[in-house]
This record gives C-alpha cells, structure tokens and sequence, in this order.
C-alpha cells in the first residue's frame, strides 16, 4: 500500500508549524496506523532527516497516549477506537492522509503530534483524595453497592483520559473527561466523603487551565474511543449545583 501524509511538522511550542507531505510504500494493511507512522519515521531517520514526534505507550488501546487527529477526527475514523488500535486496512492504495495534533487552547503543541496534556493532571489532583480508615483491607462484599451505581461507576472509569473530547469539542471543553472522574466516584460509597468539595475543585481548576465551556453538541461523546456518555456530564452539574449551593 502506497500512501500521501501530510503531517504537521513543528518544532517547538514557539515555532511556527506546517503541513509536510510525505510518501510512504509498502504499508501492510495489518499494519497499526503508529506502526505506520513508525515506518515513516524509519525512512526519515535514513535519510537524516528529523523524525516525526508522536506520543505512545501501550498500543492497546489502555493509556490514552495516541493522540492523533486523522482527517479531522480524533483517532481517526473509526468509531470506539484508539489511534493505535486504527488498523490500515480501513485506508486504500493512494490514499491522502492529513495527520495533527490535539487542536484545543489547553493542550498547547510541545513538538509536531505532541502536545501538553498535563492540565488533565491537574484537574485530577484538583479533586483531592479519598478519605478511607486505614488498616486491612476490607472484605470485597463489605460494602454493598447496588448494581445500577456499579455499572455506571464502571462505565465511567473506562475513561483513558486521551483528550479525544477535547480535540472534537468545537469549545476545546474538557467537560466530558472531568465528569467521567465526577460520576465515577459520585456513584460509589468511598466517593462521598469529599464528593461536594471534588467536583468545586476540579471544576475551578478545569477553567483555569483554559478549557472552553460545554454547550452539549456532543461531538466528546462521539469522538470517545471508550464511548462515555452523555450522562456523566448530567451527574457533574447536578453534583456543581447541589455542592455550590451547600458552600454559599
């Protein structure tokens, strides 16, 4: 398979970047679009030239590191799907294929398709900790939890936090990764000690990093390799509300 890439190439966050056209030959179709890029970086480097940076980690689909915008979506085209788990097989021989980085405010560009996502760090460490008694460890069924909150907490945790809902979101809002760590903790036991002053925190600390407001289009939800919902978003601003109103 023999493919056009334009890639944008930049080499530091000051630097003015550029779309590149690259060509790159005999591309398995089994392949992994990072193995591709992969091969491309091979080629670059033997011909002495700087090699594409791109962040990755796992390439199973677990870490969330593979941000890529591939023709204008996040990971690429094909739905619930990490960029490392995007196989070639879904592009065609002569295919044009335009390669970015995350687009958002919050998420500025470190070099070429890496860009800085340690703002979602901080909105972690904004929601403080769990309070727990220490000692043993309890028995697995000590504290009971019905299984509707069980299987909404779990679906919430899938969240790799990729930045995908960022990068699709026309506001660059982080709404959907915040509220999937929100919801998540909202609907278990352990999370309840802290839950009105972890919801304040993060989301004080979510639009200080820069990260523009949620006006529901849904685009994150689409654009979620782990397809998180909607509704953890409904669960944030009812926590917001119920928690502002307790610290007025």
């Amino acid at each position: 398979m023999k493919l056009k890439l334009r890639i944008w190439r930049q080499s530091g966050a000051e630097a003015k970047g550029r779309m590149v056209e690259y060509i790159v030959d005999g591309i398995s179709e089994d392949a992994s679009f990072l193995e591709m890029l992969d091969v491309l970086n091979e080629q670059l480097i033997a011909e002495g030239a700087d090699p594409v940076a791109f962040d990755h980690d796992c390439r199973e689909g677990i870490c969330g590191a593979c941000s890529l915008v591939i023709d204008g979506q996040a990971h690429g085209p094909q739905a619930a799907t990490t960029t490392c788990q995007l196989h070639m097989r879904k592009y065609r021989d002569g295919d044009v294929i335009d390669v970015e980085p995350w687009r958002a405010g919050a998420f500025p560009v470190i070099k070429d398709l890496v860009v800085d996502r340690t703002a979602f760090d901080r909105i972690i460490a904004a929601g403080g900790y769990i309070s727990a008694p220490t000692g043993t460890a309890p028995d697995a069924h000590a504290t009971p939890v019905a299984k509707q909150d069980a299987d909404a907490a779990f679906a919430a945790a899938a969240c790799i936090g990729c930045g995908a809902c960022v990068a699709a979101c026309p506001n660059g809002s982080g709404m959907l990764f915040m509220a999937a760590k929100v919801a998540h903790l909202a609907r278990m036991p352990q999370g309840q000690p802290e839950r009105h002053t972890r919801v304040l925190g993060m989301v004080a600390e979510h639009d200080a990093s820069g990260f523009g407001g949620c006006t529901n289009t849904g685009e994150c939800s689409a654009a979620c390799p782990k397809e998180i919902g909607l509704d953890v978003i409904g669960q944030l601003n009812r926590d917001f509300r119920k928690a502002a109103a307790k610290a007025a």
